[in-house]
């Protein structure tokens, strides 16, 4: 008998300690099922699997048991993978990797092999052939036993482009069932309910995205519900889908809902006078389709209606609302906005000021076109070479051939020749059986254009001028022949024009390089021949948007300083030194012949030749090159016992290692190690669940506990840890973590979460996934417990981008939260949204690059100053992109407390994903790991960086950063970088688990130049460590060079996958007589949340020795919890 289906990754996923990697172990070809044999060890991905036709995961699994799965089922190949995993399919999709890298012994047999991470043992049906017709199992509930509901089958979807646009949660966050999605979907009001990956439920009127039937039938539709084992709720980017009403089928395999009305709120109806609807457009953060964003009156929620009157007291004639509070106006559509491809779908956010009206929503505005007094006017973009303005034609076409009824402003504007020295007017619409002159019109209009021109009975253009020195013909009746759509109206005729517009008609002759009116300091340098690989790497393309001043402001933007357009629509952004490193050339001026179809007057390059650009006078970036001491120094320490996942130093001058205990590579690993600086040597301590990707903190309580929460999977993933630092340098330690899962434990088991000690004392933890790659843990809790948790639609919306989001206590009061590329501020009490931040800025290629785990960055806070009037800056560093897995090489920073905070982008000497950045006591940052391509995860990445950057927020925006000493070992996945007490910075760690990289067990120290000035270390002494708000705290100081003293405070961090959650630098006020000096602590707890720092006293720069110190003690009682036999705890205060 098969074994019970079990979700991918769930919480019944569990791994047992005796899964390890083994060389004893072998494939037993003897037990398996009749006609089966072994194929081999095969690459596997999460993101690409070997095998997607069905799968389950069983703590006692065997070769065997997942072959007979298979074999009942009808698949031709099996494997089995990370010791539980069990896959079939009929198709291999990747190839054949080494034997030996099949080493994981199988869950329910320590004597076969059970493939190993990301690599799989496969098996082969041999009594069916390439030829032979292979049958797909059919999941069930293909009949729904809910009033009303008709099942339509298996339908695509994708994280980043959802099929179905409304997340929702089931009744009491319960389990997933069918019908509990359909309950929840039905009473939103909406007619399409799918159910996906087991525990989610998505709701819609209309598919987007080009959501649809999946080509591959329902194979991918193969998971149980986590309610309900017997029904099945969608895949991996799979949905099963359901229809309220009835449905009919099409005849050619696809499933069409019925018409419904969309329950949402409408602004088809809008009470100001003077104003259209034009429904839902798209939009991005990088490159608006309205270029204007402006406040409305007295900054008030947003309405429709005080968007609509604040462009039009801006003399806008178009108007956007978006994400429920955005307001944009223009008199062009600009960067390809356009009405959306999936109607309205996605404009479904209602307004914040006005719940019964639509603002919009992520990337969508509801649009709105003013068409009061006077004509809409739509200002040119330059003058380019020939222009000329027509003269204004007013006179109809003969034979009455006219619109019965034109838009306000529009007029006819005479019969034109076309193609004379080329196409007159870009933006070619699809031709029509039903042409008018309206329909036209309206078209152009809702494309963001001033003209319209018709042309054989059935051919629309729109443009904002006439190109190629378009001229009049002769007699306005030589356009003659009627409209398509209506006999009695004239369409032009053969290479003739029938001209309508709103404005003035604007004639240019022949396009030329663009010379003059170019944004910032940018030259025009001539035509540039291009290649593979290319002049300047980074392309993005314009598709009939692009134009000079856009490529250029697009690269400027992100701090390139050479950038040239090519095929008319593509731009490339780069470094002035790219194109000689390609061997790129100058060529003739005539090379460059491909109009831009932005604007027409100006030359976009040609095939394979660049219209070339640099930025000339004073740098966008100017970098740093220190030399000598003053780059730092690597310096190698050793070697450790294990690759740590999280480090974390303690009160007691030592750094803990904690690493995934269960899944652990490394040999007889106990989970937990400690390191002690003074002597160099680790001492073994031990966890009892698997620590794999969980979060981690030091304790507010009088002995700074660390707290470990969350992991792997099953169990662990509720795991709650804790470790009560003793010993000190060079004396040992003897206390061990302690846990017992049974008695403390998550309300929900998490992998991959964040946490935070906040103002109050309590601890905030936040997201996650359900085990190992399973569904999204989109909620919040608190420890101590306090109540249920809280479900955040923003985490199920992002998943999987999310993971590891970077949390801060705001000085104003608030939770700041940066997840994938957005930014939000919670309020502390009841954590609702307050205030939604711009997006985060990506790469310059793709605007959509993330920050949070996958594509991983890192977050730190900026140095805060006595007396802390300025509000906290966030600095966000590297990331990726995704699909394309392109590494970020940029820092972006921000204010999030500003009324109208915007995100500052510097650009990094190099890409840089997976990294580690360590705040140091003199308030700069040290950046460093990671690599120059892919994403976080094993074997998801290459081209390691070697390279230390230094960050100083002191410098002038885009003069911050220097370049700094190099390692010559790879930091990928799992490497880490945290601040010791005398200043230097430990680096650890690198776990790819990829042929041909290295795990990575040496530590090093990177010495910031501060400690090879050869100056001596001052030091102080002092005997309060123990700081009240506001309190003053007397030191006696020791400075060697008799220079000025200064104190910094720097928050106790655990340093884990770019997060080092505790992470804070503040400067508080002090005051010296002669060698005693008091420090003022700071004020309150949302400048500085309760918590253990490192005081540190600089002289000149040169950091001393830092002692802990504790300020605003410990409010949330975390020393008297959790009162369980099983833990000691320090008590309270």
């Amino acid at each position: 008998m098969a074994p019970p289906l079990l979700q991918l990754g769930s919480l019944s996923l569990l791994l047992l300690s005796a899964v390890t990697p083994s060389l004893a172990a072998s494939v037993n070809t003897a037990s398996l099922p009749t006609n089966w044999s072994y194929k081999g060890c095969y690459v596997d991905s999460v993101a690409a699997r070997v095998l997607s036709g069905s799968a389950y995961n069983s703590d006692t699994q065997t070769e065997e048991a997942c072959a007979s799965y298979c074999d009942t089922k009808g698949f031709k190949y099996a494997g089995v993978e990370y010791g539980v995993e069990c896959y079939c399919g009929n198709t291999l999709t990747s190839a054949l990797g080494a034997e030996t890298d099949c080493a994981m012994t199988c869950g329910g047999d320590a004597n076969e092999l059970c493939g190993g991470p990301n690599r799989m043992n496969v098996f082969e049906n041999t009594a069916i052939s390439a030829s032979t017709p292979v049958t797909t199992p059919v999941p069930a509930n293909t009949n729904v036993a809910v009033a009303g509901w008709t099942a339509g089958g298996c339908y695509t979807d994708t994280v980043a482009a959802r099929s179905l646009p409304q997340g929702v949660p089931v009744a009491g966050n319960a389990p997933m069932t069918v019908e509990l999605c359909l309950a929840a979907c039905q009473a939103a009001g909406y007619k399409i309910a799918g159910v996906e990956y087991a525990s989610q439920c998505y709701c819609g009127n209309a598919f987007a995205n080009g959501g649809a039937l999946a080509p591959d039938g329902n194979a991918l539709c193969n998971m149980p519900c986590d309610g309900n084992a017997a029904e099945t709720c969608g895949g991996p980017d799979r949905l099963n889908v359901f229809f309220f009403g009835d449905s009919s089928n099409t005849g050619t395999g696809t499933t069409t809902a019925p018409p419904v009305t969309t329950p949402l709120p409408s602004t088809s109806a809008v009470p100001v006078a003077g104003w259209t609807a034009g429904g839902c457009y798209t939009d991005t953060v990088a490159a608006r389709s309205l270029p204007q964003g402006v406040p409305v009156a007295g900054n008030a929620p947003m309405t429709v209606e005080l968007c609509l009157a604040a462009c039009q007291a801006a003399g806008y004639k178009i108007a956007g609302v978006e994400y429920a509070s955005q307001c944009y106006c223009g008199n062009a559509f600009a960067n390809g906005g356009a009405l959306a491809p999936d109607g309205n779908a996605l404009c479904n956010m209602p307004c914040d000021g006005n719940k019964a009206e639509m603002c919009g929503g992520p990337d969508r505005l509801n649009v709105f076109f003013y068409s009061g007094s006077g004509s809409t006017t739509v200002s040119g973009t330059g003058t380019g070479t020939g222009t000329t303005t027509a003269p204004p034609t007013n006179t109809q076409p003969a034979g009455s051939g006219t619109a019965t009824k034109l838009p306000a402003g529009w007029s006819y504007k005479g019969c034109w020749v076309d193609n004379n020295q080329g196409r007159i007017m870009n933006g070619p619409q699809a031709d029509l059986t039903t042409m008018t002159i309206e329909s036209c019109i309206a078209t152009c209009v809702a494309a963001g254009y001033a003209i319209a021109g018709l042309q054989y009975s059935s051919q629309c253009f729109c443009d904002n001028l006439l190109k190629n020195s378009a001229t009049l013909a002769a007699v306005d009746t030589m356009c003659s022949t009627p409209c398509s759509g209506s006999s009695v109206e004239i369409c032009g005729g053969g290479n003739l024009d029938s001209v309508y517009a709103s404005r003035d008609i604007e004639v240019i002759g022949p396009a030329a390089p663009q010379k003059s009116a170019l944004p910032g300091l940018w030259q025009y340098k001539g035509c540039l021949m291009d290649q593979d690989p290319k002049s300047l790497p980074e392309k993005i393309v314009y598709t009939g948007t692009n134009t000079p001043n856009k490529c250029l402001k697009a690269c400027s933007d992100y701090g390139y300083n050479a950038a040239g357009m090519e095929y008319g629509e593509e731009c490339y952004c780069g470094d002035k030194s790219d194109p000689s490193k390609q061997g790129a050339k100058l060529v003739a001026e005539s090379d460059c012949s491909t109009p831009c179809p932005g604007d027409a007057r100006y030359l976009c390059g040609a095939g394979n030749r660049l219209s070339y650009y640099e930025w000339v006078g004073a740098p966008i970036q100017n970098y740093g090159f220190p030399q000598g001491a003053a780059a730092g120094e690597y310096v190698l320490l050793g070697t450790a016992p294990v690759i740590a996942l999280i480090t974390t130093q303690g009160l007691n001058g030592k750094v803990t290692f904690v690493e995934k205990s269960g899944t652990s590579t490394t040999p007889g690993s106990t989970g937990a190690y400690e390191w002690d600086p003074s002597t160099n040597t680790f001492r073994t301590m031990h966890v009892k669940t698997d620590v794999f990707c969980s979060a981690g903190l030091v304790l507010p309580d009088k002995v700074g506990r660390q707290i470990n929460i969350g992991g792997w999977s099953g169990d662990s993933t509720y795991g709650i840890r804790l470790y009560w630092p003793d010993g000190s340098p060079g004396k040992p330690s003897v206390n061990d973590w302690q846990e017992n899962y049974q008695e403390l434990a998550l309300q929900n088991g998490r992998w991959y979460p964040s946490a935070m000690v906040m103002a109050n004392g309590s601890i905030l933890v936040v997201g996650g996934e359900n085990g190992s790659n399973g569904p999204p843990v989109p909620t919040l809790e608190l420890l101590p417990r306090a109540g249920g948790t809280l479900y955040m639609e923003w985490l199920q919306r992002t998943d999987p981008y999310n993971l590891y989001p970077f949390l801060a206590v705001l000085p104003s009061g608030g939770i700041f939260v940066a997840y994938y590329n957005e930014a939000i501020i919670l309020d502390e009490k009841t954590f609702a949204t307050q205030k939604k931040l711009p997006n985060i800025p990506g790469a310059v290629n793709n605007p959509l690059g993330g920050r949070t785990y996958p594509l991983e960055g890192t977050m730190v806070l900026l140095p805060q100053h006595a007396p802390y009037t300025d509000p906290l800056g966030v600095l966000i560093c590297g990331g990726s992109t995704p699909y394309g897995g392109f590494a970020i090489d940029n820092c972006v920073s921000t204010v999030p407390e500003a009324t109208n905070p915007t995100w500052v982008i510097e650009k990094m000497p190099s890409k840089r994903v997976m990294s580690c950045i360590c705040a140091l006591p003199d308030g700069t940052y040290l950046i460093l790991n990671g690599a120059h391509v892919g994403v976080a995860g094993f074997g998801l990445a290459s081209d390691p960086n070697h390279n230390a950057l230094l960050y100083d927020p002191s410098k002038p925006i885009n003069s911050r950063i220097s370049i700094m000493a190099n390692t010559t070992i790879d930091r990928f996945y799992h490497s880490e970088a945290i601040l010791l007490q005398d200043g230097r910075v430990l680096v650890t760690g690198s776990d790819p688990e990829t042929d041909g990289l290295q795990q990575e067990y040496r530590i090093e120290a990177f010495i910031p130049p501060y400690l090879k000035t050869g100056r001596p270390v001052p030091s102080y002494t002092i005997t309060n460590k123990d700081w009240k708000y506001g309190a003053t705290i007397t030191v006696t100081v020791t400075l060697p060079s008799g220079g000025v003293p200064k104190f910094s405070l720097m928050g106790a961090e655990s340093s884990t996958h770019g997060n080092s959650m505790g992470q804070r630098t503040i400067f508080p006020a002090f005051k010296c007589t002669g060698n005693t000096c008091t420090i003022t602590a700071p004020p309150n707890a949302h400048v500085s949340p309760p918590g253990w720092h490192q005081l540190f006293l600089l002289e000149g720069g040169v950091p001393s020795k830092s002692q802990y110190v504790r300020i605003g003690g410990d409010p949330g009682n975390l020393g008297a919890w959790p009162k369980l036999s099983d833990f000691n705890v320090p008590g309270s205060g």
